[in-house]
């Protein structure tokens, strides 16, 4: 969405990041397509077309021209840069972030982490961001925050920062080295490992409890 008050560059999103959800699949791991477990972040873009808002009303998806049988949600921190971050160390990475907020990430049922699942991830209006970015300054230590979600006021997941396999400083720093972070570009730093499924009309609410909240309707075919 053109008018997201928030996302002005890029969406980076990081999967297998619930520490829970990567040692739960390290036999998987070990087989193919695998082979092993991945040693860098597993990254995907969220790209300008599924970019949305605080109470947006999300479009169920379509798979070929019928109404895809399931769709999932998560949620996670936004960190959102306030100055350009290029090649940076773990100790100085969190001084670019310019504040948080909250992403909520509609897509198909994740099968694998293997390829990036285009389809899946980039349907229109899937990625909406939270109206307000909360200044960095008022965030003493993002490892403390708690994501909850829940979908029709019944929580369906909780998502401590703190059991992330890689934090937020050492992601930001991993990713400076990747490409450069340009103000108001958004790193959406981790989703539990079991997205929640979703119907049509299902009300899905976030929050970082005194923090930020994000509240978004599953739209219909």
């Amino acid at each position: 969405m053109t008018n997201n008050p928030i996302v002005k560059g890029k969406l980076v999103c990081v999967a297998l990041n619930d520490a829970s959800q990567f040692e739960a699949m390290q036999a998987e791991f070990n087989e193919a397509p695998y082979k092993s477990a991945p040693t860098q972040p597993v990254l995907y873009f969220k790209p300008h077309n599924t970019w949305s808002t605080e109470g947006a009303t999300v479009e169920w998806a379509m798979s070929e021209g019928q109404a895809a049988e399931s769709m999932v949600v998560g949620a996670s921190l936004a960190v959102v840069f306030g100055k350009e971050c290029c090649r940076v160390s773990q100790e100085e990475a969190l001084s670019y972030v310019g504040g948080y907020s909250l992403v909520h990430d509609f897509s198909l049922p994740e099968l694998t982490y293997y390829r990036p699942d285009i389809k899946g991830k980039c349907l229109d209006g899937s990625a909406p961001i939270g109206s307000v970015v909360v200044p960095a300054s008022d965030v003493a230590d993002p490892q403390t925050l708690t994501v909850v979600t829940q979908v029709n006021g019944q929580t369906v997941s909780e998502m401590p920062v703190s059991n992330m396999v890689r934090s937020v400083a050492e992601l930001i720093s991993t990713i400076s080295y990747i490409m450069t972070l340009q103000p108001g570009d958004v790193i959406a730093v981790g989703f539990p490992g079991q997205r929640a499924p979703i119907k049509q009309g299902d009300k899905v609410s976030s929050a970082i409890a005194g923090v930020i909240e994000l509240n978004n309707v599953a739209g219909r075919a």
